[in-house]
């Protein structure tokens, strides 16, 4: 079975600019996904996606695979997230590679650890399911960190995950924070900053 990680990173956030390769205690946030995928020992490839030189250099710095670079219609803020997905899996088919799963790993995300990767990994294993998404504990609500499935099932269902198959994992309220604004940057760089004294 191979496996890859998917970290999106366009490079045009418009709500906080240039939150992708902003600086939490010395390292850009990108960094932190790239690490704990890298870390959980699941993939065959960790893949950044982005259109951006500048991030795919970035990327590369911290390990990451960036084969190519995202095309313009979904580097935009209207595009999908499941539209850079497949023209991630179909520009790794031209290349021949192919993909049994994929995990999508927002950058956003960087309190999301290699075990959550593992254990929502192994819960999609061990159920034989066709995806896992990550839920916050407290309200239940898709929290964006995780987004994990076979590849045959985003395919065949019109890359819509979240059909038949499809369960969930619970991750806790610290780690399922999602960094859109200035406010959640600095709660997240204070977690991180936090547990590294």
């Amino acid at each position: 079975m191979k496996n890859i990680a998917i970290i999106p990173a366009r490079s045009g956030s418009k709500r906080l600019p240039g939150k992708n390769i902003k600086l939490i205690n010395g390292k850009p946030l990108i960094a932190y996904s790239i690490k704990e995928a890298i870390s959980s020992k699941i993939f065959d490839t960790v893949h950044l996606s982005t259109d951006s030189a500048e991030y795919a250099e970035i990327g590369r710095k911290y390990g990451a695979d960036v084969s190519f670079l995202r095309n313009v219609e979904n580097a935009s803020d209207k595009s999908s997230s499941w539209d850079m997905v497949e023209e991630v899996l179909l520009n790794f088919e031209k290349l021949g590679k192919y993909f049994d799963n994929f995990m999508l790993l927002q950058p956003t995300s960087p309190l999301r650890k290699a075990n959550d990767i593992q254990n929502a990994f192994n819960l999609f294993a061990n159920k034989n399911i066709n995806a896992v998404v990550s839920v916050c504990e407290i309200d239940n609500q898709i929290n964006g960190a995780i987004y994990l499935s076979k590849t045959t099932h985003f395919f065949e269902n019109n890359k819509n995950i979240y059909s038949s198959g499809c369960h969930y994992y619970i991750m806790d309220e610290m780690s399922s924070i999602d960094i859109d604004t200035e406010d959640d940057f600095r709660s997240a760089a204070l977690i991180i900053m936090g547990e590294k004294n």
